[in-house]
């Protein structure tokens, strides 16, 4: 059997038609935007539902922005003339990199874990010996949901003086080693993303979590222009307010959130079982909310890759390759940033594909993507 199309992405995102009555409630109630009624709303049910009732959060009108402030708070005390770097992997999205340098500091990018393709302890501890006093903070990257080791980072923000800030734009629903919502009782901010394309997604939108009330009070000033008194600036400041609607969106999904979560899950062990022979992410926690089926190709195959997908793209099927080329390969960040040996990076980058992952497909779409990317692999077995 084939299909018309199996696209690469699917948004799961709430029908607007459906919320007349909480937009009607909106509107009776004149309140559209500034951490409005439905904004607190959803704050207190997200913490509640996904991270056991401990910490708080605030909104923002995208991740990027997030993570602009979160990296912005985190250096408050930090001279950017003397500590100008941050240490981050090149395996990630082009908004972390973005996000530091209008942060006011330079991508400082350290290698990955081979195993499960997040941050190497190993490198980033290389590059803070190397550059002892001249970073500003370090900002891991929970790859494709994986769930960091928190622990880790706090004891080296402890040991070291280095603030940590932790990119988990795609990590709302993955659960920690122990089963929690990943990010739950972290000190550090966890900057998560509410975009089109990720799990719950509200078309744009995303929040930063923290089990510590003042940096999500003053995170929420900063996002209100800096306003730390009455229309008074007392810190940076700028608007990451996040609009009523895109709030009532959010609740919504929640509502639905741990269902679709499910489903991926069972098409993610099917994969899994379908395409046995080949490489996966290995996790370091409990459960991930994949936005895609992250595969890796046997070095003989990696020649062949454009070719691989090509032959998918003929069969109507959506694929990707997140994250290639990785940042320090990409032409303005290549000029902007510094890097330390990247080895793992680019064998992965190189040899990564990416698969549609949505919670709407059905066993048979699965196995008919299986059946085309093995057989699409065969036709350069050799």
């Amino acid at each position: 059997m084939s299909y018309p199309e199996i696209s690469f992405i699917r948004s799961n995102i709430p029908k607007i038609s459906q919320l007349s009555d909480g937009i009607i409630a909106m509107e009776a109630s004149g309140i559209y935007t500034n951490y409005g009624p439905i904004n607190q709303k959803f704050e207190t049910r997200l913490v509640e539902q996904m991270f056991g009732g401990v910490g708080r959060c605030v909104t923002v009108c995208n991740a990027t922005i997030g993570l602009m402030m979160a990296l912005k708070y985190a250096t408050r005390h930090t001279d950017p003339a003397r500590a100008r770097y941050v240490i981050m992997p090149s395996f990630t999205f082009a908004a972390a990199a973005h996000a530091v340098l209008w942060a006011g500091f330079t991508p400082l990018f350290c290698d990955i874990d081979p195993l499960d393709w997040m941050a190497s302890h190993q490198s980033e501890d290389d590059l803070l010996r190397k550059y002892d006093g001249q970073v500003a903070a370090v900002f891991p990257y929970a790859t494709f949901g994986n769930a960091i080791d928190i622990a880790h980072y706090t004891e080296l923000e402890k040991t070291t003086g280095v603030p940590v800030v932790i990119d988990a734009a795609a990590s709302l629903g993955a659960h920690d080693a122990q089963g929690r919502g990943f990010g739950s009782g972290s000190p550090h901010a966890i900057v998560c993303s509410l975009h089109a394309t990720k799990t719950m997604g509200i078309g744009e939108g995303g929040f930063i979590y923290a089990n510590n009330p003042d940096m999500i009070e003053a995170l929420r000033a900063m996002g209100n222009f800096g306003f730390g008194q009455i229309r008074h600036a007392t810190m940076p400041g700028l608007n990451s307010k996040l609009p009523e609607i895109g709030a009532l969106l959010a609740l919504s999904g929640l509502d639905h959130l741990d269902g679709v979560i499910r489903k991926k899950v069972q098409i993610e062990q099917l994969y899994y079982e379908l395409l046995h022979g080949l490489e996966f992410q290995h996790q370091r926690g409990t459960r991930t909310s994949y936005q895609f089926l992250p595969v890796r190709l046997p070095a003989h195959l990696v020649p062949h890759r454009g070719a691989i997908l090509e032959r998918m793209k003929n069969r109507r099927i959506g694929t990707s390759t997140y994250f290639s080329p990785h940042l320090h390969e990409q032409s303005y960040f290549s000029i902007h940033s510094q890097a330390g040996d990247l080895g793992a990076t680019r064998a992965l980058s190189a040899s990564i594909v990416s698969l549609p992952l949505w919670h709407e497909m059905t066993p048979e779409m699965v196995q008919y993507v299986c059946r085309e990317f093995l057989d699409a692999c065969a036709a350069y077995d050799m």
